[in-house]
């Protein structure tokens, strides 16, 4: 009967440890160059959007579940939420200014990167306005990233009064 018991062990460990073999599966390693320039295009084609006061080509880089934190103010909740917040920017928008989003950093693994990025805003004449810093968190679905999540900063102090 221990014999048994024994055997019984062995071989419950044994196709333990083979089945713990076999399921492993060997994780692609990314193409962290191929992640910094997908994620830079959709930052570029973000500004582009921007400037071309185009509120759906920039929408194009959030999910429909998205959130966006912007500085001074609440958080928006899904992609209906942001455009129209972008729509009614553009169209209150008389300055003509724009903006530049440049990756800093990028840190990705499997579905998901996280960006670390900066920004400067220039008026109509070139003149650098306003700068900062943001953080966007994409999900890949479908073959493309696209930000769930992103928050901004301003380096500029915050004016009294507000």
């Amino acid at each position: 009967m221990k014999k048994q018991i024994k055997l019984v062990g062995i071989l419950a460990v044994t196709i333990l440890i083979l089945s713990a073999c076999a399921t492993t599966v060997k994780e692609e390693a990314l193409d962290m160059d191929k992640v910094r320039m997908e994620i830079q295009a959709m930052e570029d084609a973000f500004a582009a959007g921007e400037k071309a006061k185009d509120a759906d080509a920039v929408a194009a880089y959030y999910s429909e579940d998205a959130m966006s934190y912007s500085r001074n103010s609440t958080p928006l909740s899904g992609k209906a939420a942001i455009t129209a917040n972008i729509s009614s920017n553009m169209a209150n928008d008389s300055l003509g200014n724009y903006s530049v989003y440049k990756l800093v950093d990028v840190f990705a693994e499997g579905n998901t990167a996280i960006e670390v990025g900066s920004w400067v805003q220039f008026d109509a004449s070139g003149k650098e306005v306003d700068n900062g810093n943001f953080m966007s968190y994409f999900q890949k679905r479908d073959g493309k990233y696209l930000c769930v999540r992103d928050m901004s900063t301003t380096a500029s102090p915050v004016k009294s009064g507000m």
